[in-house]
């Protein structure tokens, strides 16, 4: 551990995306492992940032912290199982997506390598989902 590299809590925050809070809250909640060290001199090292990441990619993925944590609890329970050489971590796929909201309630998710219509186009196809996708009465109170 001696040549790898240690982040403070704002350099991680930053590598991994989120804010310092974030990565405390994960901590909180066992998403990430706490930090080494104690106080002010407390760090992070390169297991955090691919925790990290890898937290961010499955959140990116649709799956809920309470899904995450069972899964790294999972995966930690199957790696004490495993010998070392089987635990090679497993690389991060990201992808970039654009949201794009056409109608109150109604988005669109569309992969980065995806061209968008026009915004002709774009704007139609909004007119016709404000149209058709109408908030009833009953939703609106399932909301509240």
């Amino acid at each position: 551990m001696a040549d790898a590299p240690l982040y403070a809590i704002g350099d991680l925050a930053d590598l991994g995306g989120v804010s310092r809070r974030t990565v405390r809250y994960y901590v909180q909640e066992g998403l990430l492992p706490a930090p080494h060290g104690v106080g002010r001199g407390n760090h992070y090292g390169p297991e955090h940032l691919n925790q990290l990441l890898r937290v961010k990619a499955l959140q990116e993925a649709g799956r809920t912290l309470d899904e995450i944590r069972k899964e790294i609890t999972q995966r930690l329970q199957r790696r004490t199982l495993q010998p070392l050489a089987q635990t090679a971590p497993e690389p991060l796929s990201r992808s970039l997506w654009r949201r794009l909201i056409v109608a109150p309630g109604v988005e669109l998710n569309v992969a980065g390598n995806v061209r968008l219509p026009s915004p002709g186009k774009l704007e139609e196809l909004a007119a016709w989902c404000r149209k058709h996708f109408v908030a009833t009465d009953t939703d609106e109170d399932a909301d509240a």
